[in-house]
This record gives structure tokens, sequence and C-alpha cells, in this order.
């Protein structure tokens, strides 16, 4: 429930001052108070999204930010800097008048959600990608153009990855597969849905090097009726919390654990030699390890040691037999 507007010291100010000279009465302050307030309602746009879904659609975002953000960073190896500016409701129309020409326009589905959505990228942010990824500084160009073919192809690149980070912050609500459709430059070329469908219009304030731009992300409402009951608070953290204690995501995060490849290697020992010793290694040299015959040989898991072992042979095949499991460093021991 919304609290009583609170006044400033100047509007107090000035309606103690109306009082006391008369313009005003307590009696007509107390009218007015009664008089019904109305407020305006266009009925060419109405409003499709309640400010909890807004916000839900907001916390999602910041999460695909800060997703996009790291693989950026990590790609570009440069500062990046990428977060959620605002999130609006506005017609199609709106928001295709909004969109400089020419500009990066990917068309992309969200299976299994019916339609289509935009990204929309900045034509500054995305030729200081390109410069970057060639070997350049990252500067923006001092005029904006539309991309060549090569140009192109690699953008498709940054974009399927982006679509994999909006795969991964839109899980937390719905499971969705976001696959890019096209790439268009013009935005008369985009007509999506009808002119006055309301979309819901992510804008997130992109700062890649010296470059500034914005990313625009654009869903019909059309595209979310069907999970808007879904883009509540309330359900992402009843959903966020049930996935945490679910035994199912346990048992499936530990199969994939198990499945993991990771490297073993037996060191046979080690030899400490100079580096003219070293240049006058040959063919027919012989090494002396700091390692005996009867010594137990380490097995190194990863970069760590984690058990001893004697060597032997089984069958026709070298092998090892594990002799002592080394706890140190694990969990339980820590």
């Amino acid at each position: 429930m919304a609290g009583p507007d609170v006044l400033s010291q100047a509007e107090i100010d000035e309606l103690l001052s109306a009082l006391s000279t008369g313009v005003v009465t307590a009696e007509e302050i107390k009218t007015e108070q009664k008089q019904r307030k109305i407020k305006t309602y266009d009925f060419k746009r109405p409003d499709k999204f309640s400010k909890d879904q807004i916000r839900t659609i907001y916390m999602l975002h910041e999460n695909f930010a800060r997703l996009i953000n790291t693989y950026l960073s990590a790609h570009l190896r440069t500062l990046i800097h990428i977060d959620v500016a605002s999130v609006d409701q506005l017609t199609y129309e709106e928001f295709i008048r909004s969109m400089p020409n020419p500009s990066v326009i990917s068309i992309f589905q969200m299976r299994p959600l019916k339609g289509n959505a935009i990204l929309e990228i900045n034509p500054n942010i995305v030729l200081a990608i390109i410069d970057r990824l060639f070997g350049g500084p990252g500067l923006p160009p001092a005029k904006s153009r539309s991309l060549t073919d090569i140009e192109e192809a690699i953008i498709r690149r940054v974009i399927n990855k982006a679509m994999e980070s909006m795969q991964e912050a839109w899980k937390q609500v719905v499971a969705v597969e976001p696959r890019m459709e096209a790439l268009e430059t013009n935005p008369q070329f985009t007509q999506i849905v009808p002119p006055n469908d309301m979309v819901v219009l992510i804008t997130l304030q992109a700062k890649i090097g010296q470059a500034e731009g914005l990313m625009n992300i654009c869903i019909p409402y059309l595209v979310l009726e069907p999970i808007m009951s879904k883009l509540t608070t309330s359900f992402w953290v009843s959903a966020s919390a049930a996935r945490q204690a679910s035994p199912e995501s346990i048992s499936v995060l530990q199969r994939k654990l198990e499945k993991t490849l990771i490297p073993a290697i037996v060191e046979l020992g080690r030899a400490t030699v100079t580096v003219h010793e070293l240049l006058d290694l040959g063919v027919g040299d012989v090494l002396q390890l700091e390692t005996k015959a009867e010594n137990e040989l380490s097995v190194i898991i990863g970069n760590r040691e984690k058990f001893k072992c004697k060597p032997g042979i089984v069958g026709h095949k070298n092998a090892v037999q594990i002799t002592q499991v080394i706890s140190q460093g694990d969990d339980n021991d820590e």
C-alpha cells in the first residue's frame, strides 16, 4: 500500500502562506482531499506488465548483463562494463522509431515460446568489438556504417554467445532456447508484431574500451503471455529454493562430475641438471633419478599428489597398484 505524499519544506511554507493570506481555506483543502483522484488511462497502449513482472524481468537481465560482461571481458581482453539501464513497456512502433539506421538488429526465437524477439546493438559497440577482435585497440568509429560480410560473420558468433547467456539467465524462471533467426541493419525490415502491440524493452548501457552505446532487448507481450504467471519474484524465489533442495538436481550434478575427465600422472622420479648438462644431452645418455627402485611413486591428479603406488605389469601392459591415499588438502581434511 502506498504511503501519503511527503511535502518538501518549500511546499509546506507555500501552503502555510496561502492559509495565512486567505488565498485558500482549511475547508477548501479538506474538500479537495475528499475529491476522487483520476488517473489518465490510454486504451491505445494498455499496461500489459505489472510492476512485479517488470521487476522480475529487470532482475533476469541483470544476471544476463553479468554473464555477457564476463564473456566479453575474457574474449576481448579489455575493460567491459554492461548493466541494465531500464525496463519499460511501450508499443512496438515506438521502439522501431527509436532505433538508429543503420543498426545491428538480431531477430531471435525463444523456443518453446512462440514468436520472435529482437536484440539491437548500437553500431559503435559492434564496430568496437570487431576492431578489438581483429587486433585493434577497440576504438569507436568516427562515423556509423553498415557491416561488411566478414564483420557480419564475426558478430554472429558474438550474438550466438549472447543467446547462450540469455538462456542461462532465463532458466531461473523458465527453460528457453534463444536462437538467432536473422540479422538486419534497417529497423523498417524488422516487423515482428503489429505496430500497436505492446512490448517490454530492456535497455542495457554498454561500455567497451572507449566505445559507449546501448543494447536493447525487445520482447513482445504475445511471446511472454504463456509464462506471465511465472514472471513474479515470488515464483522466482520459490523455484530457486526448490531447485537447490531437489535431490534430482544433486544426483544430476553428481553424474556429470563422475563423467568428468581428469589427467592422472604417475611420476617415476625427478632429476636436477644444469643448463650446460641439458645442452650436452644426447641419444643414449642416462639420467639418474632421485627415486630408488623400491620407493613408492606419486600419482598426481590434476596438479596435486593424491596417491602413492607401486609400479608393475598387468598382462602385457604397464600398471600401478595404489598403496596409499593422501587426504591432505581435501575438504574433509580441512
